[in-house]
């Protein structure tokens, strides 16, 4: 019988996540509309409600319109990225943007383009079709090559001396760690790069669940379907011996899941907002849940500084 909830930190938000729905928030305050390409974050909870404050969320910038002299139209990248492409195409329709990449993200796009320009042959560790991979690979598609397991490494056929993996920022850490080892096992000469691309976010929290899988029969992951580090935490959870399940929110939690379960695991993605974690502990209450504890592992205190391009929104749309 349920009693008990556990609650790792950290858990949710991140501070790349943070920044970029206040970018969106901020930017509606100053004008609308606010047009914004992809979800900002991967959370419906988090896109339904910068919706209902009037962001108008968009597939691709075909679908808003030109901006002109006297009607300036703002948009906002959203925080996995964009490819230069995507840059040039806001250029071509005149169109006001506020970058809400995740500076984390900047960095792997700063190291893709550095690399290129010196001539090495990047390997990048990914999902195929995520959008910060896509973002990634578009810096340098003539240098780039994606991998995303044991198998595709295999497959890799590069003879340049000079080659360098680099990794989208959500991802396993285990995981990845055994790719990088096969690609440096394949090519010697693969240099790494200066500093480990998987973000402090994903790292920490993959670190709580590991803390606290043993404590629990059961570890409950809150977090969108289309979130990789969401998933991810799943994964490890599995992967240390303990049942979980990802879950959008306290309507996803099945019955079945609780026989001979007496202690419920929480954590969150990174662009799970607490107020679903909440919620959910709500749900376990009900359930006969009567003791939650709180399971502090890694202490976080990272922010990140809102785009220059925010605060000078005012001047560029008064002119």
């Amino acid at each position: 019988m349920l009693q008990k909830i556990v609650m790792v930190r950290p858990r949710g938000f991140c501070a790349g996540v943070v920044r970029a729905v206040d970018i969106v928030e901020e930017a509606l305050r100053i004008t609308t509309p606010v047009y914004v390409r992809k979800e900002i974050v991967h959370n419906k909870f988090v896109v339904e409600a910068l919706r209902e404050k009037g962001a108008i969320f968009v597939n691709e910038l075909e679908e808003i319109p030109d901006g002109t002299p006297g009607n300036p139209v703002v948009c906002v990248y959203s925080a996995h990225g964009v490819s230069p492409a995507v840059r040039a195409r806001a250029k071509e329709k005149n169109l006001v943007v506020i970058d809400a990449t995740c500076p984390l993200v900047t960095k792997v796009h700063l190291e893709a383009i550095r690399y290129a320009k010196n001539g090495y042959e990047i390997v990048l560790i990914g999902h195929p079709g995520h959008e910060e991979v896509e973002g990634t690979m578009g810096e340098a598609p003539y240098a780039m090559h994606l991998v995303a397991d044991l198998q595709d490494v295999e497959k890799l056929n590069l003879s340049s001396d000079k080659i360098v993996y680099l990794t989208q920022t959500t991802l396993s850490v285990d995981d990845t760690r055994a790719v990088a080892a096969a690609l440096k096992l394949k090519y010697p000469q693969m240099t790494q790069p200066p500093k480990d691309d998987i973000c402090y976010a994903t790292t920490n929290r993959q670190s709580a669940v590991k803390d606290l899988a043993p404590r629990c029969d059961l570890i409950l992951v809150i977090g969108a379907r289309n979130s990789s580090n969401s998933q991810r935490l799943r994964e490890v959870a599995e992967a240390c011996g303990t049942r979980a399940f990802l879950i959008d929110n306290e309507t996803s939690i099945r019955d079945e899941w609780f026989q001979n379960v007496e202690t419920v695991g929480l954590s969150a993605g990174a662009s799970a907002p607490e107020i679903l974690v909440e919620r959910v502990v709500e749900s376990l209450k009900q359930r006969g849940a009567q003791i939650v504890e709180q399971l502090e592992t890694i202490p976080e205190n990272v922010f990140f500084p809102l785009p220059r391009e925010l605060q000078t929104l005012p001047m560029v749309l008064a002119n």
